[in-house]
């Protein structure tokens, strides 16, 4: 098999991982499997003009809804749910407002996504913050913590905590401190694959403390346990990696993207549970996928979002454990209720909840 690129990465920690699972697959059967899919949802990908990236939205307002109502529904009785990752710098209110509507159905929920390199350090601070004000104020999207709103993050292009060897597409190294003070709740960027940005840390949910002198903080960290503490900045919630040995001629790397040319199986969705974090019993599967891309909302739209969730509750229903589908936010709720030893009992997915 050919070397994967920056396998040195992420292959130290994988191997470790399934040595860990295979010794306690016996004595530690899954009870709980958390299902969230993160899209970084950019409708303004290759700068089109503006009917095409208001199509790339349109599209999802109309499908998504009938989509959520005819699939199985979850252990819970709970319809799938669908998590926006929304670009600060690709805001217009003509675009966000249809994302907004299915939000306050119950099936969707948009959170904070992100492309900048080097412009600093204030105006990260006030990008974000003006982008969580206009969400909240505008949208009546995010949920106010404490009196302070929150949110969920990926970093565009991979590149968290200026994680890339160049320097671009970043450019700071306290990126995950003032994530932190801007009230972030988790960061879901991980896993970048084959990217130089890829954590070492895999496979784990864990607390990752800042470093200003330096630069990936988050490669390595602080794993959540039932009954433990908050021990760093910022929770990083990372989606399933590693070797995916069937579906292809070669083995190739499994992060858990779903994409036109990389849709669920029933080997991967079964690979992804395997992989996938856990926090005693529970597992938490975090996937993503870059929906707006034409050939990805077809291949999506078009079907393989409903088989997605209807093999996942198959899978579940044959290993005799429950499946849960939640937004971002609900997945974060249950690994805090977890970590504090309470059963996670989940807040209403249409937002308005928690504000």
């Amino acid at each position: 098999m050919k070397l994967i690129r920056n396998s040195q990465l992420w292959g130290p920690g994988y191997v470790r991982q399934r040595f860990r699972r295979i010794t306690r697959a016996a004595t530690s059967p899954v009870e709980h499997i958390w299902v969230a899919i993160a899209d970084h949802f950019e409708p303004l990908w290759q700068r089109p003009d503006w009917q095409t990236a208001h199509h790339r939205v349109a599209v999802w307002r109309a499908a998504w809804p009938e989509i959520a109502r005819r699939c199985k529904a979850d252990s819970d009785g709970n319809p799938p749910q669908y998590t926006f990752f929304y670009p600060e710098e690709e805001y217009h209110p003509q675009f966000l407002e249809p994302l907004a509507q299915m939000a306050r159905t119950g099936i969707a929920d948009v959170e904070v996504h992100l492309h900048h390199d080097g412009e600093g350090r204030q105006n990260f601070i006030d990008r974000i913050s003006g982008f969580c004000q206009t969400l909240h104020e505008k949208h009546g999207l995010l949920r106010k913590r404490d009196g302070k709103l929150t949110f969920g993050f990926i970093h565009g292009n991979w590149a968290l905590d200026n994680s890339m060897p160049n320097g671009r597409q970043c450019g700071l190294n306290n990126e995950i401190q003032l994530l932190r003070d801007l009230g972030c709740y988790a960061d879901f960027t991980m896993p970048s694959g084959d990217s130089p940005s890829q954590s070492r840390m895999v496979n784990t949910i864990y607390y990752c403390k800042g470093d200003p002198g330096r630069n990936k903080s988050y490669d390595r960290g602080v794993p959540v346990t039932t009954g433990g503490k908050i021990e760093g900045d910022l929770l990083m919630i990372p989606g399933p990696i590693g070797i995916r040995w069937r579906d292809r001629l070669l083995p190739r790397l499994e992060t858990g993207e779903l994409a036109a040319n990389n849709v669920a199986t029933l080997y991967r969705v079964k690979r992804w549970i395997d992989l996938a974090p856990r926090i005693g019993s529970d597992v938490f599967v975090k996937l993503f996928t870059h929906g707006a891309q034409e050939q990805n909302s077809a291949a999506l739209l078009g079907g393989e979002l409903e088989n997605t969730f209807n093999l996942l509750v198959a899978e579940a229903n044959r290993r005799n454990c429950a499946v849960h589908f939640v937004s971002a936010w609900q997945m974060y709720l249950a690994i805090d209720s977890i970590r504090r030893e309470q059963r996670p009992m989940l807040e209403a997915a249409a937002v308005g909840a928690g504000h």
